[in-house]
């Protein structure tokens, strides 16, 4: 601050001081100027009319007296010291110069320096709205300049003139005191600016501009103060009376009257002479002008209009009734403005406008845009539908508010059709109107994406789609009070409207399934609410109208309410008769029938009566008497069989005294027969037709306005988004993917791209068959899946043609981005992917499997690379929610590799160039992280990838081809099944169910699929048994597919027999207590013996076998069964190590003592008494408290010496022998087993036994062989030793096997077998030296039951006898030594 300007400054307030001679100053200046500006408008009325003429002649006596003589007094008071300007009366400086503008005499050059004067004191603000007289002042001032007058003057002063008067009137407007003006002195301003504006349109640009100008100021001063305007109580009504006091400043009356005046100049009509014939059209400049105005006063006074009803009203009702009959026939430029506007109206008051914005949307924008009579109209109204989805609410409050609702249209739904119908390329190039109908496209699916992909929102999504669960009306609306609750309401309307739609076309086709259909969509209360129909008949669209009108004439009760609601659903309020009976009459076809037409104008004619305040209509009969004569001459005047027409006096004539016994006024029946003779009623119109807006269908949607709920206000929710974009998605996808097809500029198939992409964003949330029908489609444009094309051509598409490429590329950014989201789509991207790998585009495996990753599922695999050099990092791709932005530009790089040229320009050749854009693909990244995705898309790229491999909807040239692209199928399983380990059980049932319908394939072949899968399979296996699982269901799941493999083709047991023995031999060693399950144990064991039979794999299988068996706690219940058979395996191998055999033999006879020790366990557990199937049935058999029974170590046991018995038939001698001393040392081991008298039998029978059958059966099938003598005696010589065994065996459990009932059959069982073995004919190679053996043997076991008391003589036991007789068959010489009593 200056150092003066402190000083001028009050020390104790701070105020600035007056200063004297500052404020002189002043006033000296607005002194000199007045003066400068009388004398100068005295010096142009004192200058000769004739400038030419030597003579100056006294001017001043051709004006009036007081004119000069006030100008001269106002000059005598300029200078008077004592003054002060801001205190002095403006009237009396204003005055003076008022006086001349208004005189008559004066030339325009005096008027314009007059005007010029005012100007000028306006501008220096010598008064302000404090100054005493300041509001009769500026109020008078505005009636003097626009009472200028311009008697005496030329064109070129006059314009002059009118320029001045614009400025003038613009200077009262601005200036600080202008809101002393009253409402009629602001009408007026504005009033004489529109008549420049029009009187003087033929003058010049500079005028009219001006006035243009001057006009558009005036509004936006006006409009501007509007919010400012407090609304008092008198003012917050409808009412066209005056409440404001004449001397009150301007407000809201003049903002009424100025846009009534604006509204007004809409209807503006010029006339012209068109061949003779006079026609008037809307003056287009003066409506583009007054839409501009508009425009301006809308934009400035907001949502303030809703707070005025007057205001409010008028747009509601004049401005949108004017916008929709001039929107349907004007120029593009008018209509463009007129889209301008109600899109203002939408910003500010569409709470106010619900059922004008759907009559704007539905009589203007969608039938130019649809049916356009010019292509510069459709283009303006798509652009008009276009600028309306660019607003961000539009969207979700086009739908809410009209597609959820079944009384109005569906706006979103329509417009959204309506973009994609355009954008449909035809046969040639694309059109611009297809080209902007696209772009209208992409933009309303943006926004849906934009908003339906929010990162912040949380919330989940429901179900989709809703259920109609129980019966709610739908013609009743319900407030937005609680959002979650009001969210299901609409969706469940929306519901009720497509049900509804779809009932109508029933109904068209037979009324009965058509009303039965809404009873079955819970659309129908019960009872039956004849609301439902009423409504169902009113507000469907399409309905047959003459279904409706016999429906509404029967004579049935219900039929009769059922009309009356119908009747109730009309508002006649402002109709006259003529207007209500024909709109009443557009809804149906009036049925044939007298008493139907009777009822129906019953119906009408009280709603009708009950709705006119005037006091025409005595009563509802005099209104039905009319009726019926005004169909009679409806009829009369249009039927072309009458020829003899009805004039308008017998009309009146026939209703004479219909009115309760008096006339209706004659003005109002010759207003019927005039518009009943010029415009016929279509009573019998048919169905479909094209509906107009007509004044009278104007002032019915004002009536239903008043009860109808206003515009709802709505936030975006994901839900609604969802189903929004479900009503349009078909077409959507359709349109895009034809667009794509026909484009050819960059530009173009990038938008294609974005929305493709949008698309994809809006899908994921429950739409996931338009995500997999997307990328169905534009798998196409990959040109990777034509079937007729060779590789060659294929690779060539591909390599010079840009769309193929952005199709891969968006194909695999989808799958990367969403994949959790695709379901059937899977198909065609592993399609895509396979046809990739055959042309070489991608390396042999595009990724390495890593089996012993961490077990953590997003590090179950390592960096993956592609065996040519290709890295798809581990990383997770998803995107960033709600931008889109970077996977649209990852276009960006290799559009600008467009050409040949291009590459060739930065030394790229053909295959480095598909190189980088498959590398963009990041095809590794969809399987590395596919643990992110749910459990559905995971099945279905599984079952992709397996029924791939399986070989359907391939075709292989070669069988390396199918080799390769199985294995890569499989590596893919691999890698995804590796990557979701953790959710095992999850998946791998159905991709179990997979195999076994591939299984099922016709013409399927299990080589090389189950070669591979068995590799693949087992990779899996080992990673799941890599840690303990709780739940053994994974387990089983996993070994039943490893099972069904193999068994498809045994062979692939040989061919993988390496991978497979190191894959059981790893789990074996590795991790034998994650192997819980009976089928684990067989399936594991059962490979390693198959596999370990070759000469390769032996050494490694039979290691694997005996750590197992040697490890007692991994050696159990479980797998001891199977660890029998898979040693026998082994033992019975040809040419296998003698020294391994007899290990193993060691081993499982050493394996008794775990036996042991597992039955005294058992037996010490409590309630152990009971009784399982044996665990020999090994597909029942679970390793856990009462998984068996305490008969299972004997049949364990049993197996142990089924498997001793058959190693003892071994062709080597020492296995054979090893065999049989193997099973004696376990009979020695097993003692403490449940050996009882029936177990004792049972293993003598099933093992001992048969053993000994067994081995003599071979020795006399060698003795009848030639040169057979060695193998003879080796036989021999075993069967010694299983003698021996036997009578051992025998002896060791005589107490238990005597004890048993059948002792006496097991006792000839065994003489049967010393006899048979005494008396062995060996043929050529003499005598059996088993002859010395078995008497010994004989003798050693009867005497030792002759010891325990079992073999004595009896009464009434024959054993003694018996055996006697048997002894002396076997070997007499034993008789005297075994039984000297009988001599």
């Amino acid at each position: 601050m200056r150092i003066d300007e402190e000083q001028n400054k009050c020390p104790s307030c701070g105020e600035e001081k007056k200063d004297p001679n500052k404020a002189k100053r002043k006033e000296l200046a607005v002194s000199c100027m007045l003066n400068t500006e009388v004398g100068a408008v005295l010096a142009v009325i004192r200058r000769p009319s004739d400038p030419t003429s030597q003579y100056i002649s006294a001017q001043e006596d051709h004006f009036d007296s007081t004119l000069l003589q006030s100008l001269k007094s106002l000059r005598a008071l300029i200078f008077n010291p004592h003054q002060e300007w801001r205190s002095i009366d403006p009237s009396i400086y204003l005055s003076p110069f008022l006086d001349v503008i208004q005189s008559d005499d004066v030339p325009a050059s005096a008027t314009a320096v007059a005007l010029s004067s005012i100007l000028k004191i306006l501008a220096v603000e010598i008064f302000d709205e404090k100054t005493a007289g300041a509001r009769d002042a500026i109020n008078y001032a505005v009636t003097g300049i626009t009472s200028c007058r311009l008697e005496k003057t030329d064109t070129a002063s006059e314009d002059a003139v009118m320029m001045k008067i614009l400025q003038v009137l613009r200077g009262i407007m601005v200036h600080s005191a202008s809101f002393l003006l009253t409402d009629h002195a602001v009408c007026t301003i504005v009033n004489t600016c529109f008549q420049v504006v029009q009187q003087f349109a033929n003058r010049g640009d500079l005028l009219q501009r001006n006035a243009r100008y001057t006009m558009h100021e005036l509004i936006r001063i006006v409009f501007t103060r509007l919010p400012d305007i407090t609304v008092n109580e008198g003012e917050n009504s409808e009412s066209d009376t005056d409440d404001a006091d004449g001397d009150s400043s301007y407000g809201l009356r003049c903002a009424v009257d100025i846009f009534h005046f604006l509204c007004s100049l809409l209807n503006v009509m010029e006339t012209g002479d068109y061949d003779g014939v006079t026609l008037s059209t809307a003056d287009e400049d003066i409506q583009l002008f007054a839409l501009v105005l508009i425009n301006t006063a809308i934009e400035l006074s907001g949502e303030v209009i809703g707070k005025h009803p007057k205001l409010l009203r008028m747009i509601q009702d004049d401005l949108f009734h004017h916008l929709i009959h001039y929107g349907t026939c004007s120029s593009p430029l008018v209509l463009s403005m007129i889209c301008s506007t109600v899109l203002n109206i939408y910003h500010f008051l569409r709470r106010f406008v619900r059922l004008q914005l759907e009559a704007f949307f539905s009589f203007v924008l969608l039938r130019i845009a649809a049916f356009g009579g010019s292509l510069q109209l459709q283009e303006v109204a798509l652009e008009g539908i276009i600028n309306f989805f660019r607003q961000p609410t539009f969207t979700i409050e086009a739908y809410v508010n009209y597609d959820c609702d079944p009384i109005y249209r569906s706006v979103f739904e329509e417009f959204g059709k309506l973009l994609c119908k355009n954008s449909f390329p035809g046969n040639g190039h694309l059109t611009s109107l297809q080209i902007q109908a696209f772009e209208g496209l992409i933009i309303m699916i943006h926004n849906i994406a934009e908003n339906i992909d929010k990162e912040d929102d949380s919330r989940t999504s429901d179900p989709y789609p809703v259920e109609i669960t129980e019966y709610r009306p739908f013609f009743e609306e319900k407030p937005k009070d609680d959002f979650e609750t009001w969210v299901e309401y609409i969706r469940v309307r929306k519901v009720q409207k497509k049900k509804i739609l779809i009932a109508g076309n029933h109904f068209n086709r037979d009324e009965k399934k058509g009303l039965e259909y809404l009873k079955l969509n819970k659309l129908v209360s019960e009872p039956p609410d004849p609301r439902v129909y009423a409504f169902f008949f009113r507000y469907t669209p399409g309905l047959d109208r003459n279904f409706i009108g016999e429906y509404l004439g029967d004579p049935d009760d219900f039929h009769v309410d059922v009309l009356k609601e119908f009747t109730a659903t009309f508002e006649f309020t402002g109709m006259n008769l003529d207007s209500a009976l024909r709109f009443y009459l557009e809804t149906f076809r009036l049925p044939g029938e007298s008493q139907k037409i009777q009822r129906v104008l019953e119906a009408f004619s009280e709603k009708f009566y009950d709705q006119q305040p005037s006091e025409i209509f005595a009563s509802k009969d005099a209104v039905m008497i009319l009726c019926y004569s005004v169909i009679m001459l409806n009829t009369d005047q249009h039927n072309p069989q009458v020829k003899k027409k009805m004039t308008e006096e017998e009309f009146l004539r026939n209703n004479r005294g219909i009115n309760a016994g008096q006339d209706l006024p004659r003005e109002y029946l010759s207003e019927l027969f005039q518009s009943i003779s010029t415009n016929a009623i279509t009573i019998f119109g048919q169905s479909g037709s094209q509906v107009e807006m007509n004044p009278s269908r104007w002032i019915e949607l004002m009536n239903r306005g008043k009860l109808l709920q206003p515009f709802i206000v709505s936030d975006f929710d994901r839900r609604l988004g969802r189903d929004m974009f479900a009503c349009v998605a078909g077409p959507s996808v359709a349109a895009l993917c034809a667009f794509f097809e026909h484009a050819d500029e960059d530009e173009m198939l990038h938008e294609c791209i974005e929305g493709l992409i949008s698309v994809a964003r809006i899908a994921q949330f429950g739409l996931l068959d338009i995500l997999d029908e997307l990328i169905a489609s534009f798998s196409k444009f990959t040109t990777l899946l034509n079937p007729y094309a060779t590789a060659e051509e294929t690779l060539f598409a591909f390599s010079n043609d840009l769309k193929p490429r952005m199709a891969t590329l968006a194909v695999f950014t989808i799958a990367n981005n969403f994949g959790e989201s695709i379901r059937g789509g899977w198909r065609n991207i592993v399609d895509c992917m396979l046809k990739l790998k055959r042309l070489k585009l991608l390396p042999q495996s595009v990724i390495e499997l890593n089996v012993a990753a961490s077990a953590s599922s997003s590090d179950n695999l390592t960096q993956l690379e592609s065996e040519s050099g290709i890295v798809f990092p581990n990383r997770d791709l998803k995107f960033s929610k709600g931008q889109s932005s970077g996977m649209v530009s990852r276009f960006s790089p290799f559009l600008s590799l467009e050409s040949p040229e291009d590459s060739i320009s930065l030394g790229m050749n053909e295959f480095e160039q598909n190189l980088k854009i498959i590398k963009q693909c990041q095809i590794g990244n969809i399987f590395s992280n596919s643990y992110n995705l749910p459990t559905d898309a995971l099945l279905n790229l599984g079952r992709s990838l397996i029924f791939a491999a399986a070989g359907k909807g391939q075709k292989f040239s070669t069988p390396v081809e199918e080799e390769e692209t199985v294995g890569f199928c499989w590596d893919l399983i691999i890698c995804i099944s590796l990557a979701n380990i953790n959710k095992f059980e999850a998946f791998w049932p159905s991709f179990h169910e997979y195999l076994l319908g591939v299984a099922q394939f016709p013409l399927f072949s299990p080589i090389p699929f189950a070669e591979k899968a068995i590799v693949g399979i087992l990779k899996i296996c080992q990673k799941l048994l890599s840690s303990y699982q709780a739940d053994k269901l994974p387990e089983e799941n996993i070994f039943k597919s490893i099972n069904l493999m193999w068994k498809l083709d045994k062979e692939i047991l040989d061919t993988c027999s390496e991978f497979i023995t190191q894959s059981v031999s790893k789990i074996i060693i590795e991790c034998p207590e994650n192997v819980q399950t009976h089928l684990g144990w067989k399936t594991v064991l059962h490979l390693l013996s198959v596999t370990g039979r070759h000469q390769e794999n032996y050494d490694q299988a039979v290691e694997a076998l005996i750590m197992l068996i040697s490890n007692n706690t991994h050696f159990s219940r479980i797998n001891y069964a199977y660890c029998i058979d898979c040693a026998f395996g082994f033992v019975a191998l040809k040419n296998s190590p003698l020294e391994k055999n007899m290990k193993i033999l060691d081993l499982l006879s050493d394996s008794v003592n775990s036996l042991v020790q597992w039955y005294k366990s058992a037996c010490s557990e409590p309630g152990s008494n009971y009784s399982v199937t044996s665990s020999v049935n090994t597909s029942s058999m679970e390793d856990n408290k009462g998984a068996g029974s305490l008969n299972f170590a004997m049949n364990l046991f049993i197996k142990l010496g089924e498997a001793f018995r058959k190693s003892s038939l071994a062709r080597r001698e020492e296995i054979r022998n090893h065999a049989v001393l193997s099973l004696r040392k376990s009979f020695t081991l097993a003692e403490e087993l449940d050996f009882s008298s029936t177990n004792c039998i049972n293993v003598f029978n099933l093992v001992v036994f048969a053993m000994v059958d067994d081995l003599h059966e071979k020795m006399i099938e060698y003795s009848r062989r030639d040169n057979a003598e060695r193998e003879m005696r080796s036989m021999e010589g075993t069967l010694k030793i299983a003698m021996e065994l036997l009578a051992d065996v025998y002896l060791q459990f005589l107490k238990q096997i005597a004890e048993n009932p059948g002792f006496r059959t097991f006792w000839l069982g065994v003489l049967r077998r010393m006899d048979t073995c005494m008396k062995a004919d060996l043929g050529q190679y003499g005598e059996t030296k088993l002859q010395e053996v078995v008497p010994e043997l004989l003798k050693k076991m009867i005497m030792k039951m002759k010891e325990k008391e079992i073999l004595v003589q009896k009464e009434g036991d024959d054993l003694w006898e018996t055996t006697y007789i048997q002894i002396q068959w076997i070997a007499p010489s034993l008789k005297e030594e075994l039984f000297p009593d009988d001599f």
